[in-house]
C-alpha cells in the first residue's frame, strides 16, 4: 500500500486525525516515536527553521523538495507537505506535483493565495480569481502519478471576502476533484462548524497557537466531521522557547546547571536518531568483519 492510500484511509475516517508539524526531519523522527499517524511539512516552519525568515513565500520548490525527501528517507508516515501556491502559474503546479511526488509526499496542500504568499494567520493577504486557482488545482490533479496522492485544496478568502465566500470556492474547488478542502483562518467555533456542516469532501483544520483559529479541542472537532487537524507549528514554538530557556541560562549561568532537567539525555537523543541501527550496519560492513568471515 503506497503512503498516498494510507493517508487517503486516514482522511475518510473523518475523525480529526491529530498531524503535527515538522520543519525538519528530526522532528518527523520525534513524530513518529510518539505514535501519530501523519506528519506535516510545515511551510512555515520550514522558513523558520531553515532560513530564518517568516512564512512570507520565500522559500523554493527546490528547497522544500530537498526537505520531502529527507523527512520521507527518516520516518515510514504519510507525509502532507505545504506547496503554498505550487511556486507559480498551473506550468509550475505541474513541475511542484512531480518533485513533490517523486520526493515521498503523500498529500499536497495547495492555496489560492497571491503570490507571494504570507502566512494565513498574518494581515494582508490577497486571492487570486477562482478561475486561476482552478486551473492550477486542475493541473496538480492531472499531474499525480498515484491517483490516491491527496491534494488539499486550500483558501484564505475568508480574511479577504468572508467566511461565506471561503466556502463557496472551497465548494468549486471540491467539484473540480480537490480530495480534501481547507478554509483556513476561521475566528469563531461557530465557524468551523458552519465549514464542515455545510462542505461535504473532507475538510482540514489548522490550530494556530496564538493565531486566529480557536481550539476546541479534538474531541469536539470530530465531531463537527473533519478529517485533518494540523498542529503544524507546535513543536516550533516550544523549540523557540527551549531555546531562549536554556541558551539563556547558559549565557547567565556559565553552565547548564539550572537547566539540565530541560534536556534531552545524550542516550535518548542518539535513540531518537536510531543511532543503534546505523551501529548494526557499521558492524555488518566493517572491513574486520568481512576478513574475519573469509579467514
Amino acid at each position: 500500500m503506497s503512503k498516498a492510500t494510507q493517508l487517503k484511509r486516514i482522511v475518510a475516517r473523518r475523525d480529526a486525525v491529530i498531524v503535527p508539524g515538522a520543519a525538519n526531519a528530526l522532528s518527523a523522527r520525534v513524530i513518529e516515536d510518539l505514535g501519530f499517524e501523519v506528519v506535516y511539512l510545515t511551510g512555515a516552519g520550514f522558513a523558520n527553521t531553515s532560513l530564518g525568515v517568516p512564512d512570507i513565500g520565500l522559500t523554493t520548490i527546490t528547497e522544500v523538495t530537498a526537505m520531502t525527501a529527507m523527512i520521507a528517507d527518516a520516518v515510514d508516515l504519510p507525509i502532507i507537505v505545504d506547496a503554498d501556491t505550487g511556486f507559480g502559474n498551473p506550468l509550475n503546479m505541474v513541475r511542484t506535483v512531480k518533485m513533490l511526488e517523486r520526493a515521498g509526499a503523500a498529500g499536497l496542500q495547495i492555496e489560492d493565495q497571491v503570490f507571494p504568499k504570507k502566512c494565513g494567520h498574518f494581515s494582508g493577504k490577497g486571492v487570486v480569481p477562482l478561475s486561476e486557482m482552478l486551473d492550477k488545482l486542475k493541473a496538480a490533479l492531472d499531474t499525480r502519478t498515484d491517483p490516491d496522492l491527496q491534494i488539499i485544496a486550500r483558501t484564505d478568502a475568508a480574511a479577504v471576502e468572508g467566511l461565506d465566500r471561503a466556502i463557496e470556492r472551497a465548494q468549486a474547488f471540491a467539484e473540480v476533484g480537490a480530495d480534501l478542502t481547507f478554509v483556513e483562518a476561521p475566528r469563531s467555533f461557530e465557524e468551523l462548524a458552519k465549514i464542515t456542516h455545510e462542505l461535504k469532501t473532507p475538510q482540514v483544520a489548522n490550530i494556530v497557537f496564538g493565531g486566529k483559529t480557536p481550539d476546541p479541542g479534538n474531541a469536539r472537532l470530530s465531531e463537527m466531521g473533519f478529517s485533518i487537524v494540523l498542529y503544524a507549528n507546535a513543536a516550533l514554538q516550544a523549540s523557540v522557547r527551549a531555546h531562549y530557556e536554556v541558551l539563556g541560562a547558559l549565557k547567565r549561568d556559565g553552565s547548564l546547571d539550572a537547566v539540565a532537567h530541560r534536556l534531552a539525555s545524550f542516550d535518548e537523543r542518539q535513540r531518537v536518531v536510531a543511532k543503534h541501527t546505523w551501529d548494526a550496519l557499521e558492524e555488518q560492513y566493517s572491513a574486520s568483519r568481512i576478513k574475519g568471515a573469509a579467514e
